[in-house]
Parts: C-alpha cells; sequence; structure tokens
C-alpha cells in the first residue's frame, strides 16, 4: 500500500542511489584526469610510476564500487517492496511460535542473506584487484577460514545478544528502547575488553615486540605522552595483505598498542615513532571517547524512533510489510532502511573524521618532529596505493582521512613553526 512513508522512502533511496553513483562517477574521472602528473608536493619521493598505480588501483575499487550499489538497492527492493521480509516472516511461522525465537530466527536469516550478497564483491575485492595490485596475500583457504570464525564469533556473541534484546522487547514496555540501549552499550564495553584478548588471535598472531632501540624509543614516547598500556605487539598483517597500520586497541587496564609487521618493515624508527605519537593523539586528545559518545547518542535516539515506529501501521505498510508482533521484523525492518535517511549525515561525519586527523598530526608534531611523520605518510601512500588526487567532492563526502596533499601541506606549517 503506497503512502506518504512510502514516497519519502522512495525519494531518499533514489538521493542516496543517484548520489553514490554521481560521486563515484566524479572521483573516477578526477583520478584518471590527473594520473599522468605526480602532485608537485610528491614529485621528489613519488614517482610517475607509483602514482599510475595509485590511480589504477582506485579506480578499480571505485568501479567495484558500482556493483556494491546495485546490489545494496536490489536488495533493499526485493525485501521490502518486493516482499522479501512478508516471506521471511511467514517462514519462521513454520519453525517457532514463541515470539522471542521466532524474531531471533528472522533476524539471523536476515543477516545471512545480506552477509551472503556481500560475497562476490569481497570476493573479487580481495582475489582480482588486491592480487592484480600486489597487495593480497591471503589464501582462498585463509579466506574460508576467516569466514567460518567470523561466522562462529558471530553466532557466540550475536544470539545471546539478539535474544536478550527481543526479550526486552517483550517484556518491559513503552520504554523497552531504553533498556536495550543500556543492554547495547554494555555490550559494546565488553566487546572492547575482551576484543584484544580473545577475539582477535583468532585471525592474527600477536607477539611481544622484542627489545631493541625501537621498544625504548616507543617506551619513551609512552611515558612523555601520559600513556599506559598492557604491551607492546607486532602482528603478523603480512599473513593477509602487504599493507600497513599500527593501531591501539582496548581500554583500562587491556589498552594494547599493534603494529603490522608489514609497517615495521617499510618505516625508520623515528617514522614509526611519528606514527605512534598521532595514535596516541586520538587517545589523549579523547576523540575515541568522543566517537563513542556520539555512537551512543545516535544509537539511543534511533532506538527511541524505533520505539515509536513499532506501533505504526504507516510504517510497515509504507514498506508492503504487513503490521506484525514480530519484533524481529521490527528491527531488521528499521535498520535496512536507516541509511537511506542518514545517508546525508556522511559528509558531517566525514568532516569531523578529518578535523581530529589534522588534531592528532598537531599533537603528533608537540612530541615527535613533524617531518618525521610527512616522510612516513609519504612511504605509507605510496606502498599503500594511496591516490594523491581524489575528487574534492568525493572526498569530502566519504574520506575519513584529510587528502595527502592538504595534511602534507598542514604538517610543513608545523615545521616553520
Amino acid at each position: 500500500m503506497i503512502n506518504n512513508f512510502s514516497i519519502l522512502f522512495i525519494c531518499g533511496l533514489l538521493f542516496s542511489t543517484c548520489t553514490r553513483f554521481w560521486l563515484t562517477m566524479r572521483h573516477i574521472k578526477f583520478i584518471d584526469l590527473h594520473k599522468n602528473e605526480v602532485p608537485k608536493a610528491f614529485s621528489e619521493n613519488i614517482s610517475l610510476e607509483s602514482h599510475q598505480k595509485a590511480a589504477d588501483y582506485t579506480i578499480a575499487k571505485a568501479r567495484l564500487s558500482f556493483a556494491s550499489i546495485v546490489i545494496d538497492l536490489a536488495l533493499l527492493l526485493l525485501l521490502t517492496f518486493g516482499g522479501g521480509i512478508k516471506l521471511l516472516d511467514a517462514f519462521t511461522l513454520e519453525f517457532f511460535d514463541s515470539p522471542v525465537y521466532r524474531g531471533v530466527f528472522f533476524l539471523v536469516l536476515l543477516v545471512f542473506i545480506s552477509s551472503l550478497s556481500d560475497l562476490p564483491v569481497s570476493l573479487y575485492k580481495t582475489f582480482i584487484i588486491e592480487t592484480q595490485f600486489g597487495f593480497n596475500k591471503t589464501t582462498f583457504k585463509t579466506w574460508t577460514l576467516d569466514l567460518i570464525k567470523n561466522t562462529i564469533v558471530a553466532i557466540t556473541l550475536g544470539l545471546p545478544l539478539l535474544w536478550a534484546i527481543i526479550v526486552l522487547m517483550e517484556l518491559m514496555g513503552d520504554q523497552w528502547w531504553l533498556y536495550v540501549w543500556l543492554l547495547m552499550m554494555s555490550f559494546i564495553g565488553l566487546v572492547q575488553f575482551i576484543g584484544p584478548t580473545y577475539i582477535a588471535p583468532l585471525f592474527n598472531k600477536f607477539t611481544i615486540m622484542e627489545d631493541g632501540d625501537l621498544k625504548t624509543r616507543v617506551e619513551l614516547l609512552l611515558q612523555k605522552c601520559g600513556f599506559s598500556s598492557s604491551g607492546l605487539f607486532v602482528m603478523d598483517g603480512s599473513k593477509r595483505s602487504s599493507h600497513g597500520n599500527a593501531y591501539f586497541t582496548g581500554f583500562g587496564n587491556n589498552k594494547r598498542i599493534v603494529f603490522f609487521d608489514t609497517l615495521l618493515e617499510r618505516l625508520g624508527v623515528a617514522e614509526i615513532e611519528a606514527v605512534l605519537a598521532h595514535e596516541l593523539g586520538h587517545f589523549k586528545l579523547k576523540h575515541v571517547l568522543k566517537r563513542l559518545g556520539l555512537m551512543a547518542l545516535t544509537s539511543l535516539i534511533f532506538l527511541a524512533i524505533l520505539g515509536f515506529v513499532k506501533n505504526e501501521v504507516w510504517f510497515f505498510n509504507g514498506l508492503n510489510v504487513d503490521f506484525t508482533s514480530n519484533n524481529g521484523v521490527v528491527i531488521g525492518l528499521f535498520f535496512l532502511i536507516v541509511p537511506v535517511f542518514t545517508f546525508i549525515l556522511q559528509p558531517f561525519l566525514s568532516k569531523m573524521s578529518r578535523v581530529h586527523e589534522f588534531e592528532a598530526d598537531e599533537y603528533a608534531a608537540q612530541f615527535t618532529p613533524a617531518k618525521d611523520l610527512i616522510s612516513a605518510l609519504v612511504k605509507l601512500y605510496n606502498d599503500n596505493a594511496a591516490t594523491l588526487t581524489p575528487d574534492p567532492v568525493y572526498s569530502s563526502w566519504y574520506d575519513s582521512h584529510p587528502p595527502a596533499a592538504i595534511r602534507i601541506s598542514k604538517l610543513e606549517t608545523l615545521i616553520k613553526i
């Protein structure tokens, strides 16, 4: 039944889909236009061949994203106006009479279908594009084992969470969404705490950093920054990819600093120290807490909205779904369509993230020479085949990190201060 909400949803879907296509086409065209000349700021350190490789790599990934857009659109339309959710809801009735188990089963089916639709793009990206450009180190066996492990972890952690959420929806009256929010925040905190020790080692090998100049300088930097951790670890990132990175994870007494082995192979000691100083900047400037706070606030708002539309017939009818007492359908339908309406917020979130990156760079420059971070970034851009010439509009909409030229330019001003 077409109603006002149907029209609003269709308009939002058309806008988000057309904008995604338009931005991606702009991005490809802009990169291709600038692929035959290295930007002046990088001409001494990055060859034309490397610049063109980065352009071709980025264009290949962008073209693949067209497939993702089409798959996302098709799946959403099939599940809503195509009657897919109706069929899944009816299917669950054949197995369970309990509203709780019926709801959980529905969500498991929905997640399975969504994950299945993502597999072709994931496989193509890993074994075609990443292999073509020399980054993929993953065998099909490793990829399959990762998929199995991810599934086991999702079942172990996800099923009890889904069960608890639907129980709360059944028992806690009109304020169920507030109890669900408290449960989700507790769950996220639990995963953050146990992740570094119990989950991450299922996928990668973590070894304690060996004693030496690097470890000594890193420990001294941690002291200067007032950062305590449960240890410094090296991860076998080269098992899956030649891309390099460093990060810290966990919280409280369970914080870990992790370096990809590929990063340690490519950067000098001073450059690694500068990269770590940048990551520490995110922590010391409370960027992590700010992002967690924003996530908590937005999830509370979304759950409150879900609490409202849960009892509104127009919400279901507008998406060609029968009004139902199956709370799994309520959750699944709502979070299927939320990205359509939140797509317009993406550039604001990206802007916030880029501001945080600039702030972390400034923090790093207080404890390590800015020139070392510049040198590290140039090497990482080169080694990871990151394009130096993204389309400005595309970048402002999607990119969580500033364009290379702008970021390096700001760091160079810190050298002169």
